[in-house]
């Protein structure tokens, strides 16, 4: 554990490049008294509404949050939605140099009605177009120009167009060429992109998925391809071990909810680490917690397993809060003591 806080400690050392899908987390808080006239649905009085950055924006706030340094990539529509994005990555100190305007799509925004500290509803405003060419090229130059600067380039992808395979292909191969660490939190749908990433940090599900999609099953199909079932947990071992080989990982870290997470080694060694969350009131965002803190504590010389451990004790803090938050460096060796 005295290893552990030394490499949180060591946090603001960290420079981090976060390339992906931006998106504006809109928070309408209110209460509930009655029930529609209308419609079998709660009647929910607003009293207040609140804006956090969302999605890749989220990663680029845990890290700064935490003591990082971060540039963020990603693309905007032209609209007040964009502005008010931009506002609330200005309070966090978060620099938008990389950030790129598209006029013919709209900024990303989930709206989330929360009721007595409940999510009563989210509707969900998005372009999952490709990038034009055009955009994808300023991307590309934007990273190629400043990927010396960094210490790891985080990969965020929701699957609204921003990470698309042309940009994962340059990207992946110019990383490698400047030994820089590059993590993903994977869309299912793109796994094959991702093949020499460092690392990927998909959640059960994205996993499972993932696997059906690449038709791939171990030698001793010790799981069901095309089954709709959950994998039991030797199917998620089996599972998470072909992946690794299949996509020349150095490693994969899968997290399972309540039951904590699972890291898979190039080496073949699997390590099972229990959650360490003391209560779960909300688990937007706990995705972005555990990619930001895991390759965080990667670009500060911890070994996959100390980043997980760390990455597990940040995430579990996260999932007490509500709404997408972030935890600060304080809060985390806090809880690891």
């Amino acid at each position: 554990m005295k290893n552990l806080r030394k490499i949180v400690n060591n946090f603001s050392k960290a420079r981090i490049l976060i390339l992906g899908d931006l998106i504006l987390d809109e928070y309408i808080w209110g209460d509930v008294e009655r029930i529609s006239p209308e419609a079998p649905v709660p009647v929910v009085w607003a009293n207040s509404k609140t804006y956090v950055p969302g999605g890749a924006a989220n990663v680029a706030n845990n890290i700064c949050s935490l003591g990082g340094k971060v540039c963020l990539v990603g693309v905007t529509g032209q609209d007040k939605n964009k502005d008010i994005l931009l506002a609330e990555l200005k309070k966090r100190k978060i620099p938008t140099q990389g950030i790129f305007t598209e006029p013919q799509r709209h900024t990303t925004v989930k709206t989330r009605i929360i009721a007595k500290h409940q999510q009563a509803l989210r509707v969900d405003w998005e372009n999952t177009d490709p990038l034009p060419r055009a955009t994808n090229i300023k991307i590309l130059k934007f990273i190629q120009k400043n990927i010396a600067d960094f210490d790891a380039i985080i990969i965020e992808d929701y699957g609204k167009g921003v990470v698309n395979a042309e940009i994962l292909e340059e990207i992946i191969l110019s990383a490698r060429a400047h030994k820089k660490i590059i993590t993903v939190d994977p869309k299912e749908e793109h796994f094959q992109y991702y093949h020499g990433a460092t690392s990927i940090t998909p959640n059960r599900r994205e996993l499972e998925n993932a696997v059906r999609n690449l038709k791939i099953r171990d030698t001793q199909n010790k799981f069901k391809l095309h089954s709709d079932a959950l994998f039991a947990d030797k199917d998620i071992i089996a599972a998470g071990s072909e992946v690794v080989q299949y996509l020349d990982l150095d490693s994969l870290l899968v997290t399972l909810g309540e039951q904590g997470m699972r890291l898979f080694e190039k080496n073949g060694r699997v390590t099972y680490i229990p959650t360490v969350a003391q209560e779960v009131f909300d688990v937007s965002g706990a995705g972005d917690t555990v990619i930001s803190t895991f390759s965080l504590a990667l670009s500060c010389g911890a070994t996959k397993l100390q980043a997980a451990h760390i990455a597990n004790f940040a995430a579990g803090i996260v999932v007490g809060k509500v709404g997408t938050a972030v935890t600060t460096r304080k809060e985390l060796l806090s809880r690891m003591r």
